[in-house]
């Protein structure tokens, strides 16, 4: 397959691939709490930090010479689009981990965001075989609007764990809410449960 090929999506797929309460779109909306943020790479850096033995940080150049991946993947929006086999382009989030200590009270992660924007998912989730750090999208770089120049993919759990304009993981020994868990949607959001809202029980 082709950067930019998507593969076929037939009518028995498209009904297993897609969660209750959503319906599909070939489109990808923009659906932003704040302003696009500017970033000037010369001055942009992603970092690792909390539960680690010590802060690693890499600039925009280092990432990109990292090992890369493609995945396919469904991408669903809590606001109930979803868009089927979209090929994300970027670093595994295992290439991250092998070259950084863990300590073992790391269980939880949190993404930190340019624009203040956060949120949370757990190490089995975080550590999934498909999650990546994206600087691609179809074939083409990451625009603004859609995260550039970095943003998680975290496929399995609704599109706002995909973190747009992400600077940072931070690993924790528990759990807490990011910015929209904070304002109402649930802890983990996994879409094929329906768990757009929830209550934090900290």
């Amino acid at each position: 397959m082709s950067e930019t090929q998507r593969p076929n999506i037939t009518p028995e797929n498209k009904a297993q691939r897609t969660p209750p309460g959503q319906y599909l779109t070939e489109k990808f909306p923009v659906l932003s709490y704040g302003e696009t943020p500017r970033v000037d790479l010369a001055m942009w850096d992603f970092r690792v930090w909390g539960e680690v033995e010590e802060v690693v940080r890499w600039t925009y150049d280092d990432l990109l010479a990292l090992p890369s991946v493609k995945i396919t993947a469904d991408f669903h929006c809590v606001t109930t689009w979803s868009r089927l086999d979209n090929v994300w382009e970027g670093v595994s989030i295992h290439e991250i981990l092998k070259r950084i200590r863990l300590k073992p009270t790391a269980a939880f992660a949190m993404f930190h965001c340019d624009g203040d924007y956060t949120t949370n998912v757990s190490m089995n989730v975080l550590t999934d075989e498909d999650v990546l750090l994206a600087y691609r999208h179809d074939g083409e770089p990451l625009t603004p609007d859609h995260g550039y120049p970095l943003r998680s993919v975290v496929p399995k759990r609704y599109a706002w764990k995909s973190a747009r304009w992400l600077r940072g993981i931070e690993f924790m020994p528990k759990d807490r809410p990011g910015f929209w868990e904070r304002n109402g949607y649930h802890m983990d959001g996994d879409p094929f449960k329906e768990e757009r809202y929830g209550r934090f029980e900290g």
